[in-house]
């Protein structure tokens, strides 16, 4: 009977669809800035140079359009968005929110083996940050956070701190040039907090970690102003 069958997260059942893999090559392009606020995106030209029809390419800029990086106009060209700043602030908050949770619950469970994965990942933060490798640095930066989410039993969570943190990815990498060491200094005092089941010191942690967000967009606005968006 269908009420038998195992219970699994449907991400888990299904490989990439075409639509998900140009999703996540444009996000990560977007998010690398390798792909500027401002620049022009067409249907067309995007499906040729991937080697894709222009269907799963209308999905992938729906899906950026929802999570706020592109402006799809009908009759007009397709534009990605410049950093609202307003909507960073909205994205920290709600980002806080899960997260502070999802620590809380992380901490109070977590094993020794748990404990062991997360480690490994902090050494391979050190050598990206030892090696000046933002890319690689912002990668294992998500994925510490995502593995914490799957191990405090609600690993459910990240796909909805994934989309609302869409906003502050773009400053966040911005901000890896200067600000890195002191991420993964975030990383090893959360590790520290962690690893005695300190429930309220691991929420104050991931509070602090998560708000310095706003205390570095003036100092990037400033470098990179054009990628912003003028908001009164």
């Amino acid at each position: 009977m269908l009420e038998q069958l195992p219970r699994r997260q449907i991400e888990e059942l299904r490989a990439p669809s075409v639509t998900d893999l140009v999703f996540d090559t444009l996000y990560r392009q977007v998010v690398e800035l390798k792909i500027e606020p401002g620049t022009k995106l067409s249907e067309a030209e995007v499906s040729k140079l991937m080697g894709v029809s222009r269907q799963p390419v209308r999905d992938a800029f729906y899906r950026l359009s929802q999570l706020g990086f592109l402006l799809v106009r009908p009759q007009r060209a397709t534009t990605v968005t410049q950093i609202s700043v307003r909507a960073v602030h909205e994205a920290r908050f709600v980002r806080t929110a899960l997260e502070l949770e999802t620590v809380r619950a992380a901490a109070a469970r977590l094993e020794k083996p748990q404990i062991q994965e997360l480690d490994a990942l902090i050494d391979e933060q050190r050598k990206a940050v030892k090696a000046g490798d933002k890319v690689l640095f912002h990668e294992l930066d998500d994925d510490f956070h995502k593995r914490i989410c799957h191990m405090s039993g609600h690993g459910y969570t990240w796909k909805l701190i994934r989309d609302y943190k869409a906003h502050m990815d773009r400053v966040r990498y911005l901000s890896l040039s200067f600000g890195a060491e002191l991420a993964l200094n975030d990383h090893i005092a959360l590790m520290d907090a962690l690893r005695v089941h300190d429930v309220e010191g691991a929420a104050t942690v991931i509070r602090e970690h998560l708000s310095r967000i706003s205390g570095i967009i003036g100092r990037i606005r400033e470098s990179h102003g054009q990628y912003f968006l003028d908001e009164e």
